[in-house]
């Protein structure tokens, strides 16, 4: 007995995205952990996941492929765009450490963040507001970056009208010769950035769906805003907005590089990200799976091992 042979008549027949087929999906998981990194015949050949033992070592892991990431662009004399997310944020302090005993400058990176909340007209919360994403970066990376910092000017959030124009400004940059990198995390339901499985939809095609650069206003699946409510909100429900504002699959599938992020862990043996992270790396590609589409680009991956499982019952 489970959800496969109870949903029918109960309050989850129809929550779920209607493209996915959770028989399909359970079987993604392998009661083996140590196969998760087992390579698929859609992933790129420069795609691979790294496993972390600890919070610590995935903090620094991920802290030190960015930072890498943009000495790297440095000293080949590129400009580089970096797609950012607010979530996971560890990282940020690690990148920002290995930038300053590098004393690497950063006035040749440009920070496009991939999200921002929002009301249904794309409305967002002031930059001072604690819960913004604008006020997680400054505090997090902008700030603590000071003189190495990236120029203001070169900082772009997901504002209303902001994020119309980051397919002409990032365009504009790699025609000029930039690298696109785009750093992400994993959402409860596949998403990356905001962009939602059910926005799968309401296109005809994968081809429709991969042209759509961004979204205002984009309308939250209740996994998302429970996973929020868990993470950010110290599980305050009323505190988290019901949409946001999203880049979409016509800037998070062109990257020259990725580098993700999965450390959905909550202690005592409870995760939220297990599936997620399964999900990713061994459905095939799909758009109502957002986040199945990244390992099919050249990147890495980290993720915490106990993500992996056994994803088993166990009460808590």
């Amino acid at each position: 007995m489970d959800l496969l042979t109870t949903i029918s008549g109960s309050l989850m027949e129809g929550f779920f995205p209607q493209g996915w087929d959770l028989k399909k999906i359970d079987a993604c998981v392998d009661a083996d952990p140590t196969t998760i990194a087992k390579r698929q015949k859609w992933w790129h050949r420069g795609f691979e996941p790294v496993a972390c033992g600890s919070y610590a070592d995935f903090d620094m892991m991920l802290g030190h492929e960015i930072a890498l990431t943009i000495r790297n662009s440095r000293d080949a004399g590129e400009k580089l765009a970096l797609i950012l997310p607010v979530g996971p944020m560890g990282m940020y302090r690690w990148a920002v450490y290995f930038l300053t005993e590098w004393r690497v400058p950063c006035d040749h990176v440009f920070g496009f963040n991939m999200d921002e909340w929002s009301d249904a007209e794309g409305n967002t919360l002031p930059a001072n507001n604690p819960g913004a994403f604008q006020y997680a970066m400054q505090q997090a990376f902008y700030g603590p970056l000071s003189k190495l910092t990236v120029p203001t000017k070169q900082r772009h959030f997901a504002l209303k009208k902001i994020l119309p124009t980051y397919p002409e400004r990032i365009g504009d940059l790699r025609a000029g010769g930039a690298k696109l990198v785009v750093i992400f995390g994993i959402g409860r339901v596949c998403h990356i950035a905001f962009w939602e499985p059910h926005f799968g939809g309401e296109y005809a095609t994968d081809a429709e769906w991969k042209k759509q650069t961004h979204r205002l206003g984009a309308k939250l699946h209740p996994l998302t805003i429970e996973q929020n409510a868990i993470t950010s909100f110290k599980s305050r429900t009323t505190l988290v907005p019901a949409f946001a504002n999203t880049i979409g699959p016509g800037l998070f599938l062109g990257a020259d590089k990725i580098i993700g992020g999965a450390d959905g862990t909550l202690s005592r043996g409870m995760m939220w990200q297990g599936l997620s992270l399964w999900m990713t790396l061994r459905h095939e590609p799909t758009r109502w799976i957002p986040s199945s589409y990244m390992p099919a680009q050249p990147g890495r991956l980290f993720y915490l091992t106990e993500l992996a499982g056994p994803l088993v019952a166990e009460c808590n």
